[in-house]
C-alpha cells in the first residue's frame, strides 16, 4: 500500500473540453472551465499551481506540484449517475431516460397520483427554485405534490414540510422510486425536495434525498468494505450508489460545507478512501450562470491551501469530475466532455502533465491497485507513473 488515505474530491460538473463523442449528444464545442476562464478573469493561483488550468489544452507545465490529465467519458449518458458509476469502476451501457422537453408521460403522472393520492402539479424541466416559487402557494392550499426535472436524468418531487412532513415525502419517494424502474420510465434519480418559508420566500431545506439505482456490479468502494477500509461519504456519494459500499455518511448542503467536511476528516486516522461531491457547481452549470460558476471556483481555490497542508506524506488528493455543465451553452442540460485529474502528494517527487486517461474508470483501477483489491469492471490503473 503506497498511499494510506485517499480523497477524492468530485467537482460535479466541471468539465474541461468537449468529449470525443460529443457529436452524438450534439454538445460539440462544449467546455465548461474554458469557456468560463474566457468570460470570466478567473483568479485561482492554487489551482493553476496544480497544473488545473493545463487540462483544457493539455499543455505542458513544468512548475506544478501535481501531477494533471484529463479523463474521457466512456459510460453511455452524461448524467450524474453515469459519470459517478464510471468513476468508481462500473460499466454502463443502457443511458438513464430523460423526459427535458415534454415532461413526464400522462400514464407516469396518473400512477403517481394513484399510489400517493396527491394531486401532482408542475411536470416541468424548470430550476427548482424557480418552480416552488412558481408553483409553492398552490401547493400549500391544495397539499398537491410538485414534480419536475432540472437537466438530466431525474423526477423530483417537492412539497412544503408544513403540509408534507419529511416521512411522508419519502416515502412517496420509495413508491415512485420502484414504478420508475420500468424501463420506459428508468431515470437515474427520484430526488426528494422538501422546502419551507413563505410565499415568495421559499426555500429548499438541507433534507434533500437522492432515490438511485442500485450499482448492477460492484464498485471498488465495495471491495474498499469488504477488505475493512474505511469508505467515507461526503455530500451526495452516499445515495447515488445506494448505500453500496459505504461506512460512514456525512451530509453537506453545500460546496463550502463539503470542503469543511473534507478538512475535518482529514485530521481523522483512518486508512481507507474518503469521496465527496461538491454539486453547487452542477447548479450554476444548469442555470447557465457563469458568474456564479467562476465565483464558486475562486472560493474553492482560497481552500486549497488548507487541505494540501493537512494531507500526511503518505496521502493522496484526486480532483477530478463527473460530466460538464457549460454555462455558455445553448439549454440547460449537461455537456459530455472530460472531465480533469489532478493528483496530488507530498511523497511525488516530479509532478507533471500525464497522457490522457481513455477511461474515468481509471481512478477506481488505480484506488485499487493501492489498496491490492481487484480490478474493477473498467480502467486501468496508472498508479506505477506517480512518482
Amino acid at each position: 500500500m503506497r498511499f494510506k488515505r485517499v480523497f477524492v474530491m468530485v467537482l460535479d460538473s466541471l468539465g474541461v473540453g468537449e468529449a470525443l463523442d460529443a457529436n452524438n449528444y450534439e454538445d460539440q464545442g462544449s467546455n465548461t472551465l474554458g469557456h468560463i476562464k474566457e468570460h470570466y478573469d478567473l483568479f485561482i493561483p492554487n489551482l493553476k499551481k496544480l497544473g488545473f488550468l493545463n487540462t483544457i489544452n493539455m499543455d505542458e507545465n513544468k512548475e506544478v506540484d501535481a501531477y494533471y490529465t484529463i479523463a474521457r467519458p466512456t459510460n453511455t449518458g452524461k448524467d450524474t449517475l453515469a459519470g459517478h458509476y464510471e468513476l468508481m469502476g462500473i460499466k454502463n451501457s443502457v443511458p438513464f431516460k430523460s423526459f427535458l422537453e415534454k415532461g413526464f408521460p400522462r400514464e407516469l403522472i396518473d400512477a403517481m397520483e394513484q399510489i400517493t393520492n396527491r394531486r401532482i402539479i408542475g411536470n416541468k424541466n424548470m430550476d427548482g427554485l424557480d418552480i416552488i416559487n412558481e408553483l409553492g402557494e398552490r401547493q400549500l392550499n391544495y397539499g398537491s405534490l410538485i414534480i419536475f426535472t432540472s437537466a438530466g436524468s431525474n423526477l423530483q418531487v417537492a412539497a412544503h414540510e408544513d403540509v408534507i412532513p419529511l416521512p411522508k415525502l419519502y416515502q412517496y419517494c420509495e413508491k415512485i422510486r420502484k414504478i420508475t424502474m420500468q424501463e420506459d420510465y428508468r431515470v437515474g434519480r427520484v430526488i426528494a425536495r422538501p422546502f419551507t418559508g413563505k410565499p415568495g420566500k421559499f426555500r429548499f431545506t438541507q433534507e434533500r434525498k437522492d432515490y438511485t439505482i442500485k450499482p448492477p456490479h460492484k464498485t471498488v468502494l465495495n471491495y474498499l468494505q469488504e477488505q475493512d477500509y474505511s469508505v467515507i461519504s461526503i455530500g451526495k456519494i452516499n445515495d447515488l450508489f445506494a448505500g453500496e459500499g459505504i461506512t460512514k455518511v456525512i451530509k453537506a448542503s453545500t460546496n463550502m460545507d463539503a470542503i469543511n467536511k473534507i478538512s475535518d476528516i482529514m485530521e481523522k486516522n483512518f486508512t481507507g478512501v474518503c469521496i465527496a461531491n461538491l454539486e453547487e457547481f452542477d447548479q450554476y452549470g444548469h442555470k447557465r450562470d457563469v458568474e456564479g460558476y467562476a465565483k464558486a471556483i475562486e472560493e474553492l481555490d482560497v481552500e486549497i491551501p488548507m487541505m494540501l497542508n493537512k494531507l500526511n506524506d503518505d496521502d493522496l488528493l484526486i480532483i477530478t469530475a463527473d460530466h460538464g455543465n457549460d454555462p455558455t451553452f445553448p439549454g440547460n442540460d449537461h455537456t459530455r466532455e472530460n472531465v480533469p485529474v489532478i493528483l496530488f502528494s507530498r511523497d511525488f517527487k516530479d509532478p507533471k502533465r500525464l497522457e490522457i486517461r481513455n477511461s474515468m474508470g481509471d481512478i477506481a483501477a488505480l484506488i485499487a491497485e493501492n489498496f491490492d483489491l481487484p480490478a474493477p469492471e473498467i480502467g486501468e490503473s496508472f498508479l506505477e507513473q506517480l512518482k
